[in-house]
C-alpha cells in the first residue's frame, strides 16, 4: 500500500535509553520537557502533495532499505507504525484518530553535525520501512488490541540471525495511550523550529492539511549487538509486531530463522539491504 497522501512523523525518544544508545541524547540537551520521561519532539520524514525539498522524497518500502550514499553507520530503528486520521479546526490539529498500525523501521543514520531530526531520516527512496499490510486498531485506550503487543527485531547476516532491538511491549512506551495522541497534538500545533525540531504546524500547512499521518511511535533499545552493528549491503532487517497471548519470543526468533512469516496477528517487515 501506498502512503503518499499522507503526512509522515516520528517520536523522538519515546523508549528509555534509545536516544543515548543511538549517540543522539545530546542532540536534545535543551530541549524542554514537562517530565523526564516525555519524548523530545516529532520530526517529519515524508511530506506529501508539494510541500518541497528532501522530504517530498518518498521514502517508504516494504521490501528494501536502499544503503545512503557516504554513510557507514546504518542502523535499524523497531517502532510501531500508526496510521492515524487528522481532525482539523481552523488550521489546527484538535483530534487524532489511530486506524491501524504495523511493523516499522525508522531506519536512521548517525549523522554528526545534522541540524535537524529529519536530516537523519530520508536520504531518498527506500529510506524507511513498512509492513505491506497494517492491522485494524480498535482505539489507543488501555485495554485495545495494541496493549497485548511485542516489538521484536533481527538482523540476517551470512546465514546468521542476530537479536538487533531488545524484545519489548508496546505498552513499556514512555508515552502512550491518549496520554501520547495528546502530546502528539500539541507538538504538531505548538513545537517551534528550534534546535534539532522544526515547526509542524507550517509543515502541514505547506503539505495542504493532508487528512491522515503515519506516525512512528518511537523505537526500542538495541541488543549489545545491535549497538555495535551496523547494517551492510545484503543484511535482511526483520521487524515483528506479534500479540504475546499468540506467540513467545522463542517462536518469532524461530519463525525468522525459518523465513516461516505468516501468522494469525503478526504484522511483519523484512527488508533487504541494497
Amino acid at each position: 500500500m501506498s502512503y503518499r497522501s499522507v503526512i509522515g512523523l516520528g517520536v523522538a525518544g519515546n523508549f528509555a535509553g534509545h536516544l543515548e544508545q543511538a549517540g543522539e541524547a545530546r542532540d536534545f540537551v535543551a530541549v524542554k520537557v514537562k517530565e523526564a520521561i516525555a519524548p523530545k519532539a516529532i520530526f517529519p520524514f515524508y511530506l506529501p502533495e508539494g510541500a518541497g525539498g528532501f522530504l517530498a522524497t518518498y521514502p517508504l518500502s516494504h521490501e528494501a532499505i536502499r544503503f545512503p550514499q557516504g554513510a557507514d553507520n546504518l542502523q535499524i530503528e523497531p517502532e510501531v507504525g500508526l496510521l492515524c486520521d487528522i481532525d482539523y479546526r481552523d488550521g489546527r490539529v484538535v483530534g487524532l484518530t489511530p486506524r491501524a498500525f504495523g511493523a516499522y523501521n525508522d531506519c536512521s543514520i548517525r549523522k554528526e553535525g545534522a541540524r535537524k531530526i529529519s536530516e537523519k531520516k530520508n536520504w531518498g527512496v527506500a529510506s524507511k520501512g513498512i509492513a505491506a499490510a497494517l492491522l485494524p486498531l480498535d482505539h489507543l485506550q488501555p485495554g485495545g488490541v495494541l496493549d497485548g503487543y511485542r516489538i521484536a527485531s533481527f538482523l540476517l547476516r551470512d546465514g546468521q540471525c542476530h537479536a538487533y532491538g531488545v524484545d519489548s511491549a508496546v505498552v513499556d512506551y514512555s508515552y502512550f495511550h491518549q496520554t501520547l495522541l495528546d502530546w502528539i497534538i500539541e507538538k504538531m500545533n505548538e513545537q517551534a523550529d528550534e534546535g534539532p525540531a522544526e515547526d509542524i504546524a507550517a509543515l502541514l500547512k505547506a503539505s495542504g492539511y493532508p487528512a491522515q499521518a503515519l506516525i512512528s511511535i518511537g523505537a526500542t533499545r538495541y541488543t549489545p549487538f545491535g549497538e555495535s552493528h551496523f547494517l551492510r549491503v545484503g543484511d535482511h532487517s526483520v521487524v515483528v509486531l506479534y500479540p504475546a497471548d499468540r506467540y513467545d519470543a522463542a517462536t518469532i526468533a524461530q519463525r525468522v530463522v525459518s523465513g516461516a512469516l505468516q501468522g494469525e496477528g503478526l504484522s511483519v517487515l523484512v527488508q533487504q539491504v541494497i
